[in-house]
């Protein structure tokens, strides 16, 4: 069975499934050059079918996620909404000072958001622009899709899974609690819209002057340097906010609006609270609500094997709680677990309804683009760099680079397929020796333009991770997914940690996903005679998409910073 898997939300994306292998996958961003595109991804379809050698005429089904509208705006778009409506309800017949302009507005938003024919229509007309028929075409719940990436793509089907998903919001759901047993699924929870833990986060990420679904993460980075007795103090606030329920799920308390529209509420909540006390509040009010919803829902299936998928699981450090849980057995969250994942969870429920044990476990995520070194060799001739360069061909490329590393330079790599999500994790990547502090303020002023208080990542083979990870319970690490405690270790690599408490959020490279930079690592650490992982950030400028094609990689190497670019074969160099 093929099967084509589409998200059309934000951060658009799209996955060819045939019998249950993944053949290919795609994010909208990556072809557009856009960051979170948001829309129907014509080009990630047309990708992944030519990736597969296939056309429209070959596919059994085309599996949409997300049965209502999804929200499609642009960066600009979703500004102005946070802008305009993001406030609490008008009272009966009277209007918000200042929204009166959006009212047209907001009636064209809940026609595209409706269910049913409407929003079918507007769905079904774009996929026929590709030449899609309807008949092929299936729409599929919003949270069932994180469901089933989660539990699919691990694939227990001899074990009874908890099965939890979280995110702002998808189908007028933002939680939901299942059970993962014999291949089917079945809800046994779920949470309105309303009461959006994650939609707390965003607004909140708005209010302090960043964007919304986008830079929540610079929240999780600022929370760990402020004090815990000011993050107390601000975690309170919000905690009075949300409180659990008798059952699996929460509500709102203390007058608190509609999550979503509680942008007024908590500006006037948080007045004169220190932004970075904001950071850390938030970050603990997460940790504490998430962490009792996961506990409470442990008590009530007794299930200890837990699957997890949703944007609110793309917050590390709450996941590295859930993990050191006494009640957590096993955990497996499914990697870049935001909305760009319901491609592969609205496939795996197509394929699971013929033959749920065709679908295989996830591995390796390189699913994106490759090309040859000829196709490589002729895009370097054809560019204009800025600056002078030199070119020379290296037969081996891996030895060469970790050489580079070990003394004291910054090399960006683009080797093999491109990665799926928002980790680097090897082939889009810029490496460097984590045991050299200056590094960070390098990357971050020449290369990424990143805020300064944001940690890096590093990307470690499964030795290494033994000696230098705090992991009792053997939890993989592949996808830079979780954060983990180190050990002494740590003083081999201080620069890809975070300096406050010293966690990390690390790739551990399994040889066989990755041979090449996994010999990259081990040749590095050969080299420097230390049990020293490879500091790994994005290959990507600060607000764009990670690079995907040659041409891509060689914009960015001649606009940023960087002085060499391993690129297939060849070593780009500024003189």
């Amino acid at each position: 069975m093929k099967i084509v898997g589409i998200h059309d939300g934000h951060n658009a994306s799209a996955c060819l499934v045939e019998d249950g292998h993944i053949v290919a996958a795609i994010q909208e961003e990556r072809l557009r050059r856009e960051k979170n595109w948001a829309g129907f991804p014509a080009r990630s379809i047309e990708f992944v079918l030519r990736k597969g050698g296939r056309g429209i005429s070959d596919i059994d089904v085309f599996a949409f996620g997300g049965i209502d509208m999804p929200d499609q705006k642009n960066l600009e778009q979703r500004l102005a909404f946070y802008q305009r409506d993001c406030y609490p309800p008008p009272p009966t017949g009277g209007v918000v000072p200042g929204l009166a302009r959006a009212a047209g507005l907001a009636a064209l938003r809940r026609w595209l958001q409706a269910p049913g024919p409407a929003a079918e229509q507007v769905r079904l007309r774009a996929a026929g622009t590709i030449g899609i028929p309807a008949d092929r075409v299936r729409f599929l719940q919003h949270h069932d899709c994180h469901a089933a990436a989660a539990y699919y793509g691990w694939g227990r089907y001899d074990q009874d899974i908890l099965i939890l998903t979280n995110d702002g919001e998808g189908d007028k759901v933002c939680a939901t609690v299942n059970i993962g047993r014999q291949g089917k699924i079945e809800r046994i929870a779920s949470v309105d819209r309303a009461e959006s833990i994650a939609n707390l986060y965003a607004v909140t990420t708005f209010l302090l002057g960043m964007t919304p679904l986008e830079h929540e993460y610079k929240l999780m980075g600022m929370a760990p340097y402020v004090s815990p007795r000011a993050a107390a103090r601000v975690a309170d606030k919000y905690l009075r906010l949300i409180r659990p329920t008798d059952g699996l799920g929460w509500q709102r308390a203390n007058g608190c609006p509609p999550t979503l529209h509680t942008y007024s509420y908590l500006r006037k909540l948080l007045e004169r609270d220190r932004f970075d006390a904001v950071c850390g509040g938030l970050q603990l009010f997460i940790e504490r609500r998430v962490v009792d919803w996961v506990r409470r829902c442990i008590q009530k299936t007794g299930l200890r094997k837990l699957a997890l998928s949703g944007g609110i699981f793309m917050n590390v450090k709450l996941n590295k709680l859930i993990m050191e849980m006494p009640e957590v057995e096993e955990l497996f969250i499914f990697p870049s677990c935001g909305d760009e994942t319901n491609c592969f969870g609205a496939a795996f429920q197509v394929q699971a309804a013929q033959d749920h044990r065709s679908i295989r476990p996830l591995g390796q995520i390189y699913f994106g683009g490759e090309w040859s070194n000829a196709e490589i060799a002729k895009e370097i001739e054809n560019f204009s760099f800025s600056s002078p360069v030199t070119v020379s061909e290296q037969a081996a490329m891996e030895k060469h680079v970790a050489a580079l590393i070990a003394s004291g330079h910054i090399v960006a790599r683009f080797s093999g397929r491109s990665e799926f999500g928002a980790r680097a994790l090897g082939n889009r990547s810029i490496l460097a020796d984590p045991s050299r502090g200056g590094v960070v303020k390098i990357i971050n002023n020449m290369i990424k333009s990143r805020d300064f208080w944001m940690p890096f990542a590093t990307s470690m083979t499964d030795f290494q991770a033994r000696a230098c990870l705090s992991n009792p319970k053997g939890i993989p690490s592949p996808y830079m997914i979780m954060a983990f405690d180190t050990t002494e270790m740590v003083r081999h690599f201080p620069a890809g940690v975070h300096p406050q408490d010293l966690t990390v959020r690390p790739q551990v490279l399994d040889r066989e996903w990755n041979p090449c930079f996994y010999d990259l690592i081990a040749e590095f650490e050969r080299l420097t005679s230390r049990c020293a992982p490879v500091l790994n950030t994005s290959f990507n400028l600060h607000g764009h998409p990670l690079v995907e094609s040659p041409r891509d990689a060689l914009d960015i190497f001649s606009r940023s910073g960087l002085t060499h670019l391993a690129i297939g074969n060849l070593l780009v160099e500024k003189k």
